[in-house]
């Protein structure tokens, strides 16, 4: 992908992190280096120091990896973050997701484009095989290097890359038609957010204040109920994720009373026919100033 940014003109800074959970680590860092100095591209490297034992491994290093790499572009003025994510990493989730019994937005997998702490998020290779890409790298004398993590089948995704081929070979579920089924899924979750992202603004106040009729929640359709109340929550609690499908459920079945509850570092209360939302430890009086123009449903 660098290879391919640089070859388009394209200004870029190459950013690595090692994680120095291998004993490789330190010689791929140099490895990538050394190849940008003959690019001519400018290279960050980050290490990082978290706890090697830790619980949770693999999810705490990507997050670790984001963070120093999201932090550098708000910094430095950057665009985008281009991540090589490609189409093997796009089926293998899709697997893991369904292993999981995720539903539409697990499913849906990969976005070609998100957000990640006010960063934009691109992954361009989404359509292009592992195989390609070597094949690629081979023709052009590009050197990578294979992370031994990948042959490990402690790990779920090493499980699925080491059998998905008997899904096309004993079922006839070929890669092709899983990636049409993640586009598929990709463009319901898009239109489902789009209305969502149009109720949420609806009943907004202001940008940590929320209030609509319990008539306006409970009209919508289940699913999208849950939608609703998952990313009101997160827009007004500013947590980086909706909460749990569990709780968004625990939380619509206290509203069908009056209530008062917390989730999501947002206070929720239900009084009579008006439902509120805004951040933990405002003030949840349904009182409105003057001359505040009402978007109440």
């Amino acid at each position: 992908m660098l290879r391919w940014c640089v070859d388009a003109g394209l200004s870029v800074v190459a950013l690595h992190v090692n994680h120095g959970l291998r004993a490789a680590a330190e010689v791929e860092t140099q490895y990538v280096r050394d190849l940008c100095a003959s690019w001519s591209v400018p290279c960050q490297i980050f290490y990082w120091a978290g706890d090697k034992n830790m619980p949770g491994l693999e999810s705490a290093a990507r997050d670790a990896r984001y963070k120093f790499m999201t932090d550098f572009c708000k910094q430095n003025n950057i665009d985008a973050l281009f991540v090589a994510h490609q189409a093997d990493d796009q089926i293998e989730t899709f697997l893991m997701n369904l292993g999981r019994g995720s539903g539409l937005y697990g499913l849906a997998a990969m976005r070609r484009e998100t957000y990640r702490d006010g960063v934009k998020i691109v992954r361009p290779l989404l359509d292009v095989g592992r195989d390609e890409l070597r094949t690629w790298c081979d023709a052009h004398n590009v050197k990578y290097f294979i992370d031994e993590m990948n042959r490990d089948p402690h790990y779920t995704r090493v499980k699925i890359r080491q059998n998905r081929h008997l899904m096309s070979e004993k079922l006839g579920i070929t890669d092709a038609r899983i990636l049409l089924a993640i586009e598929n899924l990709g463009r319901v979750r898009d239109k489902i957010e789009s209305d969502v992202a149009g109720l949420v603004a609806s009943v907004m106040t202001d940008e940590k204040r929320a209030v609509f009729s319990d008539v306006f929640l409970f009209d919508l359709d289940a699913d999208i109920r849950l939608k609703f109340v998952g990313t009101l929550i997160q827009k007004i609690g500013g947590d980086k994720y909706p909460p749990r499908l569990n709780s968004l459920a625990n939380a619509l079945y206290k509203l069908q009373s009056d209530c008062k509850f917390t989730l999501g570092h947002c206070t929720v209360r239900r009084m009579r026919d008006k439902i509120l939302v805004v951040p933990e430890g405002a003030k949840t009086t349904f009182r409105k100033k003057r001359n505040e123009k009402s978007k109440n449903k």
